[in-house]
């Protein structure tokens, strides 16, 4: 039995005998060939039988369809209704017809004139294409045959060879330049001048996906490199990123499968959306589109941006890990700087430990203070000062961290140290307060050994204080110091600058936090800078 593929809407029509495999695409040598670009180069194959075709789906980019119904492998018979992308055909009957004798032509009588071919079908108006992302690295498999705007070195190349000679060299090109950028903004930016260059295109923008999976807008720009505000349409984006393929539409406001309000809005035309994928997973969306014409991009468009997206997508890649491996290298820095090195290892591997800003904590805070130390400084050389000055430091922070505290920084000859933030514990304030006396102890050690060796001496006052401060890293992406703020650490430096040679003063509030406290002794009322009224002040008794 011979069957018939009758095209519904088109005009496509073809003969199918019995006994034969035909393959349906969108090539001109296919048996088939259906000239529309939703149709695939190879699209399906038909083997035609006895009762029907068997329909055989040849990994096409937009799918075949039986009766509505998507399908790899299917039987159908007369009746039915197979569609190869958005091409409808319906499938018939045919009797064979008898094979009438050829004419007898006479030697005065011309040849019969063939009939011209019918004319192929025009692409309807919002056709898309839609193409799965090739292998990473296959950039030559990707740069298809040449249709559309391409590089002038390209269009003016004179044979197929010298065509994927000239767009290789561009894509290399590309990847030397983005390999320079220094960061991921830098890197973006690039991209977009480098695809202004490649496609005749109004608009590029460029999405990534955050950490809550949703895509934020980094850099949308038209051709005169001025800033475009509005985002990617996200009927468009959201088919690029949820299926990993790349789209192309012909005319996106008359495309059946975007229908958002920001496609009319905007007023786009031709446009084309490529997903950034790197690692297998997909970073964001690479887009461009034209306002005015439709029809701009073709086949080898798509196929330039898609290479073109993929030396992108691994360029952002590094740079995010390069980005990401910067910040936490700077930030274990600090933390190994100003923790014990048991707690900088928790903070630097902790999710949450390279975030800028932080929280409100309970915090006991230290600080301790060189007496008369400028006058010391105008007798002693440089050197002398600077060797002097890192044996006491030595010995502070050792102190600091023998009791679980945080060194927060050097100011001058003063050491200011916290206990609580990041990590809590619930006797911080007596580890502080062991933390001071400690200090003052091993003070004495250092001035008995400077003494003997004919050097300077020092005397230090230390102020201490408990209360609810903000801690958390203060900074910018390229430098971030953790540390904590609020009246707490305020009041506790002012409590330092009272205190007198060798004198430990510390606050009502750290005095009522302290569980085995030492004997202190009960001063009168100190006015602070920043209090209205006197405050409540101790005395360690050494």
């Amino acid at each position: 039995m011979t069957f018939r593929l009758i095209g519904v809407g088109n005009d496509f029509r073809f003969e199918l005998r019995p006994g034969t495999t035909l393959v349906v695409g969108r090539a001109v040598s296919s048996d088939c060939p259906v000239v529309d670009p939703t149709v695939s180069r190879k699209h399906a194959d038909l083997i035609v039988k006895d009762g029907g075709i068997e329909v055989k789906d040849a990994g096409s980019s937009n799918g075949t369809f039986v009766n509505g119904v998507k399908i790899e492998s299917y039987f159908v018979v007369p009746g039915d209704t197979l569609t190869f992308g958005k091409i409808e055909f319906k499938v018939e009957s045919a009797v064979i017809p008898r094979v009438a004798p050829e004419p007898v032509v006479t030697p005065h009588a011309a040849p019969p004139l063939p009939l011209p071919p019918p004319p192929a079908p025009a692409p309807p108006r919002g056709a898309t294409i839609v193409r799965q992302i090739p292998a990473s690295g296959d950039v030559l498999a990707a740069i298809g045959p040449d249709s559309g705007s391409m590089k002038a070195a390209i269009e003016k190349a004179a044979d197929p060879a010298e065509k994927d000679r000239q767009k290789l060299r561009i894509l290399l090109e590309v990847s030397k330049g983005l390999t320079k950028a220094a960061d991921v903004d830098v890197l973006l930016r690039k991209v977009a001048d480098y695809a202004f260059e490649i496609l005749e295109a109004d608009r590029c923008a460029i999405s990534l996906i955050d950490t809550n999976g949703s895509l934020v807008s980094k850099v949308s720009r038209d051709k005169r490199g001025t800033d475009a505000p509005s985002a990617i349409p996200q009927s468009i984006a959201l088919t690029a990123v949820s299926d990993k393929v790349a789209v192309l539409t012909d005319d996106a406001g008359e495309d059946e499968r975007f229908t958002g309000q920001s496609v009319l809005l905007q007023k786009v035309r031709s446009a084309m959306c490529v997903p950034l994928i790197g690692s297998g997973k997909v970073l964001g969306v690479l887009y461009v589109d034209n306002f005015l014409t439709t029809h701009r991009f073709g086949e080898a468009d798509l196929d330039f941006l898609i290479a073109f997206a993929g030396i992108a997508a691994v360029a952002i890649e590094n740079g995010q890990f390069s980005d990401r491996i910067r910040r936490e290298a700077l930030v274990r820095s600090n933390f190994e700087r100003f923790f014990t090195p048991h707690l900088a290892a928790r903070i630097a591997n902790s999710p949450e430990g390279v975030k800028l800003g932080g929280d409100k904590r309970p915090v006991a805070v230290l600080f301790s203070d060189i007496r008369g130390f400028t006058a010391l400084s105008e007798t002693m050389n440089p050197d002398a000062m600077a060797k002097l000055l890192t044996e006491y430091f030595t010995e502070m922070v050792e102190c600091v961290f023998r009791h679980g505290g945080t060194l927060d920084k050097f100011i001058g000859d003063a050491v200011m140290a916290q206990w609580g933030a990041p990590l809590g514990e619930t006797d911080d304030v007596d580890r502080a307060m062991e933390a001071a006396l400690d200090m003052m102890v091993a003070l004495d050690q250092l001035n008995e050994r400077w003494a003997a060796d004919g050097r300077p001496t020092l005397q230090i006052g230390i102020g201490l204080n408990y209360g609810e401060a903000f801690a958390g890293n203060i900074g910018s992406d390229r430098r971030l110091e953790y540390t904590v703020i609020g009246d707490t650490v305020n009041v506790a430096s002012r409590l330092c600058s009272k205190a007198g040679k060798g004198e430990i003063l510390v606050s009502e509030e750290f005095k009522s936090a302290l569980k085995t406290p030492p004997r202190l002794q009960t001063l009168e009322p100190m006015e602070l800078k920043g209090k209205s009224q006197p405050v409540p002040v101790y005395k360690v008794v050494r």
